[in-house]
Order: structure tokens, then sequence, then C-alpha cells
């Protein structure tokens, strides 16, 4: 299956609750109030935020009334590109070599997986590749990404248990540094994001990256269950306001029948998608792509 083909069927229980709604809108509601508050609702409990639904209704209604087309296939059609255009709207980093990783959020959304699966995709493009092991408090959480290192096949830096993950990161800087590695991916412990201390930690991280390696790209991404729903919102906001956001990694995009906070996070946080998980092997991870995400759920 190809990565297209891939998308569509992680996001197959999206695209048949959404438009199963939608289906049942057009056929008892023409255009008007009715249709466009119940367009809305239909937002919303696909986790859209309030205020996300509200632009892309409105969008929707100005468009609709100023080219006075009312058929369901041009409103759907209007409706996905206003989608894939709020999507766009958040500005996409390119990715420069040598780089740093950071993975940052909290308890169990797979940023180990991630980890490994983000190695090999810079394996795949001909690119070396570290991991820095900084999850030190959660128990055999370096063993973990070393299982999945050694899948990767790529050099892991680790300490201890206990140990302060910053010291973990300065030395996968410095090595890195020393071998030429082209891509050195952080792993971070979760992290309840109403912790002040942790988020400090964090901070910290982040500064020993900017100060020891000036001259490197520094990405740092929030990676997001899909089955988080409206609270990826909160969650987004203080891991930004703590190091300062690039971008997300989604990862169980099968295991959810919403997924509309993606919309929400690019329209009020300018927060992009730079991967996405599409299943559970080493290969099913993607660079994000906005048209073929929305094309997917609609």
């Amino acid at each position: 299956m190809g990565i297209f083909g891939k998308l569509f069927g992680a996001l197959k229980k999206t695209k048949d609750n959404f438009s199963e709604k939608l289906r049942v809108l057009f056929s008892k509601n023409k255009l008007g109030d009715a249709f466009y508050e119940e367009l809305e609702e239909i937002l919303i409990s696909s986790d859209v935020s309030v205020a996300t639904a509200e632009e892309v209704v409105g969008r929707v209604k100005e468009q609709a009334i100023g080219e006075k087309l009312k058929d369901e296939a041009y409103v759907t059609g209007l409706l996905r590109g206003i989608l894939a255009d709020i999507l766009e709207e958040a500005e996409v980093p390119d990715i420069s070599y040598p780089c740093v990783i950071m993975l940052v959020g909290v308890n169990g959304v797979g940023k180990t997986t991630t980890i490994g699966k983000l190695a090999h995709y810079f394996l795949e493009r001909g690119k070396t590749v570290t991991v820095a092991a900084a999850d030190t408090f959660r128990a055999a959480a370096s063993e973990q990404l070393a299982i999945w290192a050694e899948r990767a096949k790529v050099r892991i830096v680790k300490h201890e248990e206990g140990s302060d993950p910053a010291a973990v990161i300065f030395d996968a800087v410095s090595s890195a540094k020393a071998k030429g590695t082209d891509v050195v991916i952080v792993d971070t412990a979760g992290r309840l994001h109403v912790k002040d201390n942790l988020m400090k930690e964090l901070q910290k991280m982040d500064r020993v990256v900017s100060r020891e390696y000036p001259e490197a790209d520094f990405l740092k991404l929030l990676v997001l269950d899909a089955t988080t729903g409206q609270n990826a919102l909160s969650q987004a906001r203080v891991f930004d306001d703590a190091v300062e956001l690039d971008g997300l990694v989604l990862t169980k995009l099968d295991g959810t029948a919403k997924g509309g906070f993606v919309f929400s996070l690019a329209a009020e946080l300018a927060l992009p998608v730079i991967f996405a998980g599409t299943g559970e092997k080493i290969e099913d991870l993607e660079r994000f792509d906005a048209k073929s995400f929305v094309e997917a759920i609609l």
C-alpha cells in the first residue's frame, strides 16, 4: 500500500464519521441559517474548536452566497478547500542539516515509537542519525529507546536512570558535532502540561542545544495522540509557551473518528503538522500533506 493509501486507511474512521454527518445535513437542510448552524455543530463535534468552526463556516457562507451556488458538491468542495487553506496557513519549516529534533509531549502519546520511525525516515533519505535518551525518569525508557535505535540501526546516547536530561543532550550534541552527524533526535520524559517544574526542565534542554550547537537547525515538535481531542489545544499552548514549538507530529490517526483539533492548532496557534504516523511499523511515518489529509477525511 502506498503512502497515500496508508493515510486514507488510517483516517477511515474520521472520514466515515464526518461524511455521514454531512450527508444527513444535506439531506434535510437547504443552505440557510439552520444549515450553517448545524455545519458548525458538526465541526465542533469532530473536535474543531468553537472559534475555528465559526471561522470555517463564516468563510463557507461568504463564498457560497457570493457564488450563488447551493448544490452539495459545490459546498463540499468549498469546505474542503477552506480546511486545506487553514492547514497551509501554518507555515511548515524546512529541515536543513545538521539538525536537532526534540520531541515533547504528555505521557503515552508515542514519543519513543515516533523517534524510531523518524530515525528510519531520515536514514531512508541518506542521512546519519543519533538518538538521545533524555527521558531519564521513566523506568526502562532508555532501554525501550535502545530497542527502537537497534531496529532503525542508529546510534544512541544514554546515561543512567535519574541522570540530568540536559547532560544527555550535551553529550549527544557534542558527539554529533565531532562525527558530523546529520540528525540528532531527542526523546524527553512525558510530562503533564500543568507541571511548571517539568516545563522549566524542558527549557533547560532547549538552552543547551541553542548554546552548544547554534549552527544546527533546531526543531521542537509536540507529539500528539490523535485521540486527544480538544484538550490538544490547551496542551499545545502550554508547550508552545515553554519552548516555542515549531510543529506537530500526529500519532494514532487510525484510533480516532475525529481529529478536527488539527485545524484549530493551525488556525489559532499557527502550528503545522509536520509528520503523521499511519500505522505501527517502523516505516509508517510520513511528511504531512494538508490537501491529502482533507481529502482523506472529507
